[in-house]
């Protein structure tokens, strides 16, 4: 898939562990940047609790946990 000009590629396969990879560059120097969080769902667990605790207070959308982690 395309997203303005950005190659976007996307892979899920059982026993796969969770990860994002983000290349910035050209071919001849690339920047890798890569973050794996595990093959479970301990990394997500907080955050989920946290949109939890808060989703009774908020009215309309709000996208992003950093809305709740860093409130204005």
């Amino acid at each position: 898939m395309t997203v303005g000009g950005v190659q976007i590629h996307s892979v899920r396969l059982p026993g796969y562990s969770v990860s994002t990879e983000i290349i910035f560059g050209n071919s001849e120097e690339p920047l890798h940047l890569r973050h794996e969080a595990g093959s479970g769902a301990s990394p997500y667990v907080g955050g989920t609790l946290l949109a939890i605790r808060e989703v009774s207070g908020r009215v309309g959308v709000t996208r992003g946990l950093d809305k709740l982690l860093f409130p204005a």
